[in-house]
């Protein structure tokens, strides 16, 4: 089956209407959908077999007012049956690829944020923090 990627737009809510499990943490929210859909420095990829959306990255530029502007990946799913076949990192490099409008996402930072020491504490089997811990 041949997969495509897309990148989508305001218009394009309604490819969200058949989407395989587990592409998603739960179900789609069509007032925050249309919401984050809206912001033009928001990205959402979907990765479609056919008709059917089977995975996903959304992503969000991230300016900083110390160091340079980033592109921060929220979240990445792909159904089940897909997993191992390269879809979340295609859709991951399409992000990357569109940030660069921005000026952000330039491959070396992507690879510095996976070795930071706040990404090796992300990995950590530390327990949360407790709510009452957080200011």
């Amino acid at each position: 089956m041949n997969i495509v990627l897309r990148r989508l737009t305001a218009g394009d809510a309604f490819v969200l209407d058949s989407v395989a499990e587990d592409v998603f943490d739960g179900p789609i929210d069509a007032e925050r959908l249309a919401a984050y859909l809206a912001e033009p420095s928001h990205v959402m990829m979907v990765a479609m077999a056919g008709e059917r959306v089977i995975g996903q990255c959304a992503a969000v530029v991230h300016r900083h007012p110390d160091k340079a502007t980033e592109l921060y990946i929220d979240e990445i799913g792909v159904a089940p049956e897909f997993k191992r076949k390269g879809i979340a990192v295609g859709c991951s490099r399409a992000c990357l690829r569109w940030a660069r409008r921005w000026g952000a996402g330039r491959p070396g930072s992507a690879r510095k944020a996976t070795t930071s020491p706040r990404a090796a504490s992300m990995r950590s089997k530390a327990q949360p923090l407790k709510r009452s811990q957080c200011m």
